[in-house]
């Protein structure tokens, strides 16, 4: 009986976070901000209803509302969290959080996206650093002590810092420059304070963010990009 109970309680579960869901992507369109927070609320609340029908043979179905129930916040939570760390950023930007970042690259310096489980900023090298140079500019440090001033708010947040350029030049060059340029901000945030877990790496132009066909192009390619997790475990191959 008991089984049938928490059998139940799941089903439940899954229709519901999935009609919570269902509207996350309607006519091809990415899902606003509410939505990518019902996304958290979904994960969790299956998770943890799985968890807790597990967790006692004599109270499954109890425990699976409990934990559909618990799991459904902490989702909830950690959607909210980078909705708000996202924002925030933007906001020290003096921009707004895109959608699209390769259309929002046309036509702005910098970029600020949310992920279903991380925040990325995106800098365009040629606001960043000289031709040549791993050095940041006065207006890239500027822009970069302003993040710094976010991030002393999510000091749990893991911070990686992943350099790319366009396809001129051999391999082994680009790699060298993507990652000089990469440690030289990842050195710069720590100098300014940052207490945060940092990574720092370099892609050459194996990660294009659209095709390098044309200058205007290869510059949207030259690029720096900060991505901010809630967790080790959303640490993801940003050369990929």
């Amino acid at each position: 009986m008991n089984m049938k109970v928490s059998t139940k309680i799941l089903a439940i579960s899954i229709a519901a976070a999935l009609t919570m869901g269902g509207c996350a992507a309607k006519n091809g369109e990415a899902p606003n901000n509410a939505e990518k927070t019902k996304q958290g609320v979904l994960i969790g609340a299956l998770a943890g209803a799985a968890l807790g029908a597990l967790t006692s043979k004599h109270h499954k179905g109890k425990n699976a509302a409990i934990g559909a129930a618990v799991g459904a916040a902490a989702g909830g939570a950690i959607g909210y969290s980078l909705d708000k760390q996202a924002q925030e950023v933007a906001d020290s930007m003096n921009t707004t959080v895109s959608e699209n970042e390769a259309v929002a690259a046309q036509t702005q310096d910098i970029v600020v996206t949310k992920h279903d489980r991380y925040v990325k900023v995106t800098f365009k090298s040629q606001m960043m650093f000289e031709t040549d140079s791993a050095d940041p500019t006065p207006e890239a440090r500027e822009k970069i002590v302003r993040l710094v001033d976010v991030l002393r708010n999510y000091p749990d947040t893991i911070v990686q810092v992943v350099g790319h350029t366009d396809s001129r030049g051999s391999y082994d060059y680009n790699l060298k420059l993507s990652q000089r340029r990469a440690f030289s901000v990842a050195n710069l945030l720590k100098s300014l304070g940052v207490t945060n877990k940092i990574y720092a790496r370099g892609c050459s132009y194996t990660k294009p963010l659209v095709p390098n066909d044309s200058p205007a192009h290869m510059a949207m390619n030259r690029r720096v990009e900060i991505y901010l997790y809630p967790s080790e475990d959303d640490v993801i191959d940003a050369c990929r």
